[in-house]
């Protein structure tokens, strides 16, 4: 086995990238004979640890995903040994790569397998796609709690509830039958989903894990539509995160300040994450099933259209809106749906929409909902009112960009009073 011994630090740079790039397929692969998925999860952590210690010591190996593997097999060995609740010999028999040279084994991705076991009907339907994203991306439950906008503790109590239902229930690590598929769709793409807003919050791509998080929503998307090619909301889901994805380059001026929408440069934008996207929804709309997915990517569709004509097309998308939030009720989509109406209607009828949801207790500390009443307050006149908004959604938010630029807005109310008066 070829090794290197890395200089200092780099070890560490290497078993993060492994584990980044390959977390959920070594999971995946570890859980699919034990139907173990906390044990796999425990026995990779600990192969992780036993690599930091080894490889400074012995040199990188040339297989990293190989070492892991092999370390957290034997992990499951000992595991089994000691607390004799599953029978090991049969899956370390089972296991395809070998225990000595390692090397030139290929390691079988059973990572969709193992994302249709997350969302089986035994499995609470609410917690599916935090499941997912936990076991094939590694996110701790705190992050996949932001994301679904309950507390930590909460989430954190449900994932291990799931994780033993899976154990106990023998869920099989399987692709499902066509005709299972259906009912498992939706938690799939609400996952994946889910992963890509988490990567999206990096608008530069300059955080490696959350970069790395766009792409491999991105990646899973793709298998999902390999796997259903004429399944609409799939292809709409591909097409959402591609259209968010071309617009990258132009989120962020040379300074790292962040650019609105609105204000964005669509020559920044790639022409051909935006050509694929639009193939992909003009393929999804023949199946004539509207769903989530699709609504979302339209009206992405609708504001990339201002890279042609130079002007966004408000009274679409508000339209979309209004469609979409009938057939998903989200709070976040009403939150959007008012800023479309400040642009046609203005502030005041905004305003008056976002009352709707004012007392919903999941937007207590979600930060959009704060700047969009915030910007809403501004554009009125109610100075007090922005400013107080401004403030808790500075307080929530975690890109220092974002944040400054929300201090920009706020510090700008003090100005545009003063010139007032």
């Amino acid at each position: 086995m070829s090794q290197r011994t890395p200089p200092e630090g780099d070890v560490q740079n290497m078993a993060d990238a492994v584990v980044r790039r390959s977390y959920g397929k070594l999971v995946a692969f570890l859980a699919a004979r034990t139907r173990d998925v906390a044990a796999a999860e425990d026995a990779l952590s600990e192969a992780f640890a036993s690599a930091l210690a080894d490889w400074p010591r012995n040199g990188c190996p040339a297989n990293p995903e190989a070492w892991l593997l092999t370390a957290a097999r034997h992990k499951l060995i000992d595991l089994g040994r000691r607390e004799q609740i599953i029978e090991f010999q049969p899956i370390v028999d089972g296991l395809e790569i070998a225990a000595v040279n390692p090397v030139d084994e290929e390691i079988p991705d059973r990572r969709l397998a193992l994302i249709f076991a997350c969302a089986h009907p035994a499995i609470e339907t609410a917690i599916r796609a935090p499941l997912i994203l936990q076991t094939i991306l590694g996110l701790d439950a705190g992050r996949i709690a932001s994301a679904f906008l309950i507390s930590p503790t909460t989430m954190s109590q449900r994932l291990v509830r799931a994780k033993t239902k899976i154990r106990q229930a023998g869920i099989p690590f399987s692709i499902p039958s066509r005709d299972q598929l259906s009912e498992r769709l939706e938690s799939v793409l609400n996952a994946i989903y889910a992963a890509f807003s988490e990567g999206w919050i990096d608008a530069t791509g300059t955080d490696v894990i959350r970069r790395d998080l766009a792409e491999e929503a991105i990646f899973l998307g793709r298998l999902v539509t390999q796997l259903l090619p004429d399944e609409p909301e799939a292809l709409g889901l591909l097409a959402l995160m591609l259209y968010a994805e071309a617009r990258r380059p132009a989120r962020r001026n040379r300074q790292g300040d962040y650019i609105p929408l609105a204000e964005q440069d669509p020559a920044l934008w790639d022409n051909s994450k935006i050509e694929e996207a639009e193939t992909l929804l003009k393929n999804a709309s023949t199946q004539l099933q509207i769903g989530r997915y699709q609504l979302e990517a339209a009206i992405q569709s609708a504001h990339i259209a201002r890279r042609r004509t130079g002007v966004s097309n408000w009274a679409s998308i508000l339209e979309l809106y209004e469609v979409l939030l009938s057939v998903s009720g989200s709070p976040v989509v009403a939150i959007n749906r008012a800023l479309a109406i400040a642009e046609i209607q203005g502030a005041h009828a905004a305003i008056e929409a976002l009352k709707d949801i004012e007392d919903d207790p999941r937007l207590v500390s979600y930060q959009p909902y704060w700047a969009a009443r915030a910007d809403l307050f501004a554009r009125i006149g109610a100075t007090d009112r922005a400013r107080e908004a401004y403030e808790i959604a500075i307080g929530l938010e975690r890109d220092p960009a974002t944040r400054h630029f929300l201090q920009q807005r706020q510090s700008m109310l003090a100005l545009t009073a003063s010139n007032k008066g």
